[in-house]
């Protein structure tokens, strides 16, 4: 493995570019080279033998591409294949969980909810997690159908997204969570609306800067971390159009390069 390769980093599309820019924010001289496998999107409506064969299909291009860690930026592909990657190959994987524990541990109302998708909410892992973390905290369980699709075609505002939400969170309103727990890497880039529609007192986590911090602690370990300042290559491929991830990435379109391939 060469310590000096790339940050791999994927998801079913470009959700997982809130999970990269925490990384570059604490990793700014890391190479990094982002997946966006968003002909498959979304991956939480597809069964858990498709979801594990579309990550080793990403693990296996990384891997060819010399990166020396992957970080698995999407919920639905760590609950439901992280353990069969880390059986297939020796490279390390960071896997991204919904931010349960935090959220039921600093609880006031002991009532807390999640948005995630099916593929997410319905795996072992996600069951476990919160079978661990939830005892004498009610869980108001939400499935954030179509969101992914309106954020993979970059429709953040429109009456759509805003109906969506509204409903989604009308249930979490009603049972009185003080904790809104982001179970999606897409759905960080919805947090601007959320908080328009959610009361102040309800707070929104997601998983990303534990990623970033879970990443620097495992590179650290391996002695695989670039010290010296230096400009890093910064990499984006996704497999359809590449608008949405520039739309996203605008902040650091001098610095990134993104491309349509086949993968």
């Amino acid at each position: 493995m060469n310590k000096k390769g790339p940050i791999g980093i994927f998801d079913s599309g470009v959700g997982g570019t809130s999970i990269w820019k925490e990384i570059h924010a604490l990793l700014p001289f890391e190479d990094t080279i982002y997946l966006a496998d968003s002909k498959f999107a979304p991956y939480g409506n597809r069964p858990p033998v498709e979801i594990t064969s579309l990550s080793k299909k990403n693990t296996e291009y990384l891997i060819e591409l010399g990166c020396k860690i992957i970080v698995v930026a999407c919920n639905t592909a760590t609950t439901n294949s992280i353990e069969a990657l880390r059986k297939s190959y020796s490279i390390p994987f960071i896997g991204i969980e919904p931010a349960i524990k935090p959220a039921a541990l600093q609880s006031q109302t002991k009532s807390i909810g999640i948005l995630a998708t099916k593929g997410t909410l319905s795996s072992k892992l996600f069951h476990k997690t919160s079978e661990a973390f939830t005892n004498g905290i009610k869980l108001t369980e939400v499935v954030g159908e179509g969101l992914v699709p309106l954020i993979e075609k970059g429709a953040l505002d429109g009456p759509e997204m805003d109906q969506l939400l509204k409903k989604y969170m009308q249930p979490m309103m009603e049972a009185d969570i003080d904790y809104l727990v982001l179970g999606c890497s897409h759905y960080p880039y919805l947090v601007p609306k959320l908080k328009k529609i959610l009361p102040s007192k309800i707070k929104i986590i997601d998983s990303g800067q534990a990623v970033a911090k879970q990443t620097k602690a495992v590179l650290n370990e391996m002695d695989a971390l670039h010290t010296e300042k230096r400009e890093p290559t910064l990499q984006f491929y996704t497999n359809t159009e590449t608008a949405t991830l520039q739309f996203l990435l605008k902040e650091y379109s001098e610095k990134i390069s993104v491309e349509k391939k086949a993968f």
